[in-house]
């Protein structure tokens, strides 16, 4: 398919993209990982500018446009990308061994499931985000999800425990593709089920939990994919959130 215009990527990013032309962007991401990789960094870098720039008193700037930000960084990240590689290539086979040593190292250091926190926070509490899929009968998400996924993945069931599932959306990995599907209970609180294949060098997971800004992760894997149930931190949400993930890893 024919590469989307720099126009459209930024109204994408910026949230404003609707219908066929929305679906052609997010068609192209899942199929080109490393432009998707940019267009989600450049969406938080929005979700963190807009909130900056919601604090009264602040001058109107051109220069904090998020379209002329994101054109600067890309000019910056193409030159710095030039010179890392020439200097891999002065630096010759045995010195790339010692940065790719280092490159794992830095890898494993970096806590998991980020991207699952990140979702979470597009979804549950940016404003006007809105899922892809709003199911309109009870088997409409796990038919999206067998349909994206090789390997099945049950959807968890939280109605038990108040909460309905709202909605769906996808992501794309450098791996391939990541659903997130949101649940909400009568309070307006919120749950999320996190799927993606393994990243690049972090494989399957162990069972493990992390803290992030009030919310909590609880991740492993199981038939060949990485889960994670993210919800509040405090309260019983993670509770019902642990006994969703238990069958599943």
């Amino acid at each position: 398919m024919n590469e989307p215009s720099e126009h459209d990527i930024h109204t994408y990013v910026d949230g404003r993209l609707e219908g066929e032309q929305r679906a052609a962007v997010e068609l192209y991401l899942a199929r080109h990982p490393e432009r998707a990789a940019e267009v989600q960094a450049w969406q938080r870098d929005a979700q963190h500018l807009r909130a900056a720039l919601g604090m009264p008193g602040l001058p109107a700037n051109p220069a904090l446009d998020p379209v002329a930000i994101r054109t600067r960084r890309r000019r910056r990240a193409m030159t710095r990308l030039a010179l890392a590689a020439s200097l891999v290539l002065c630096l010759g086979l045995g010195s790339w061994g010692g940065w790719q040593a280092r490159g794992w190292q830095v890898a494993r250091a970096m806590p998991p499931m980020g991207d699952a926190l990140a979702a979470y926070r597009l979804l549950a509490q940016e404003p006007g985000a809105r899922p892809d899929l709003v199911p309109q009968h009870p088997g409409d998400l796990q038919a999206w999800l067998d349909h994206h996924f090789a390997r099945r993945v049950p959807l968890p069931d939280l109605h038990g425990a108040g909460f309905r599932p709202v909605g769906g959306r996808l992501f794309a990995t450098e791996q391939g593709p990541a659903a997130m599907v949101l649940y909400q209970d009568a309070a307006g609180h919120a749950i999320s089920f996190y799927v993606r294949p393994p990243g690049p060098r972090r494989y399957l997971l162990p069972r493990g939990q992390r803290v992030d800004g009030g919310l909590l992760a609880q991740y492993g894997s199981g038939n060949g994919y990485n889960y994670a149930m993210v919800s509040r931190a405090a309260g019983d949400d993670a509770q019902i959130a642990a006994r969703a993930l238990q069958p599943l890893i």
